[in-house]
């Protein structure tokens, strides 16, 4: 699942009966997260500072951005600054700050801290089904199945009707090796009366259902400007044998929207099942050309994987080598290495 940041904007805001001076660089800073600007949003918040504009809100700030540009440590230490400069004062500003920060620090790696901090939220609020999801999502990546299970059974308690909270439970059980446990999840959602037609499709597409997962997708592409739309559409193409159509709607998506990363990295993945190496290889640079998106990891990985089928392994094992500093906790990466290093 992909958390996608929310965004408050603070023009003379008032949060949950705390009111904050507005003050012009945080807003611009704000405004330049809204538009996915990171680096301009931090020029703001760095001019903030020097204003001695309101240090939470900064601090908030800047640590949003920090996230946008994937440096999820930086974010990690400013959300923590915001909510110490809070001064002990809790409103819905510091519990939307503590969400950040929760999800900050699963990203940088630290899933028991992640977890603390959804505790503490949950605290604040028990009946958030959001929190109980996330939490879940953190002790299912360390191997806690019984845990996540009932923090996915209470999120459903409180969110009955919603499909996509089904859908996201199902993905994150099946990216962590529990497919078959999860499938319950998406008969219970198929029975929901509020589902859409891209919610159906992506429900069929995961029960394997793919022609019917096909017609709902289809259905749901006629604006075809919806990168989860066509995400899954290839995908449903991908996986009826269809590759050769899968990539050419990834590849029209793409002259719209040239800077969306997972769908260059979903491109270079049907390129190489389709045997076009070097096609992939385009795709997969294309996506790492796109600063501080958060498929960067697989592009850079499925780059060399490019280059191996290529067979040019020099350029490879010196890529792996490069990936190993910037990731270094990646032990199937070490392992490819070493075999690189043979070649």
């Amino acid at each position: 699942m992909k958390i996608k940041l929310l965004v408050i904007m603070l023009a003379g805001v008032m949060l949950a009966g705390c009111t904050f001076k507005s003050t012009e660089s945080i807003d611009l800073g704000m405004q330049s997260i809204e538009n996915s600007d990171y680096e301009g949003a931090l020029s703001y918040f760095e001019q903030a500072q020097e204003n001695g504009e309101d240090t939470e809100l900064m601090l908030r700030g800047r640590g949003i951005a920090k996230m946008g540009l994937s440096d999820y440590e930086g974010a990690v230490e400013d959300l923590r600054e915001a909510l110490n400069a809070s001064g002990g004062k809790v409103s819905y500003a510091e519990y939307d700050t503590a969400f950040y920060l929760a999800t900050a620090l699963f990203k940088s790696g630290k899933p028991e801290e992640a977890i603390e901090t959804y505790n503490a939220i949950l605290d604040f609020e028990e009946n958030n089904p959001d929190a109980y999801f996330l939490r879940g999502k953190a002790e299912l990546s360390l191997g806690r199945y019984d845990e996540a299970s009932k923090d996915f059974e209470l999120a459903i308690s409180y969110a009955p009707s919603d499909p996509t909270l089904y859908i996201n439970i199902y993905e994150c059980m099946e990216a962590e090796g529990y497919a078959d446990e999860a499938k319950g999840y998406l008969k219970t959602a198929m029975e929901l009366k509020n589902i859409n037609e891209y919610q159906k499709g992506v429900l069929y597409y995961w029960l394997g259902d793919y022609n019917n997962a096909k017609g709902c997708l289809e259905s749901a592409n006629s604006a075809k400007g919806d990168p989860n739309v066509i995400l899954y559409l290839g995908r449903t193409y991908e996986a009826l044998g269809d590759k050769s159509y899968a990539a050419s709607l990834y590849s029209s998506y793409l002259k719209d929207f040239p800077e969306d990363a997972n769908i260059c990295n979903q491109l270079g993945l049907c390129q190489i099942d389709n045997g076009e190496y070097q096609e992939a290889l385009a795709a997969f640079q294309q996506g790492i050309a796109v600063p501080n998106n958060e498929m960067m990891q697989s592009l850079k990985y499925n780059e060399i994987v490019a280059y191996e089928y290529l067979s040019n392994f020099k350029q490879a094992s010196l890529l792996m080598e490069a990936y190993l500093k910037e990731y270094p906790t990646d032990e199937a990466a070490k392992r490819e290495y070493i075999f690189l290093k043979t070649r």
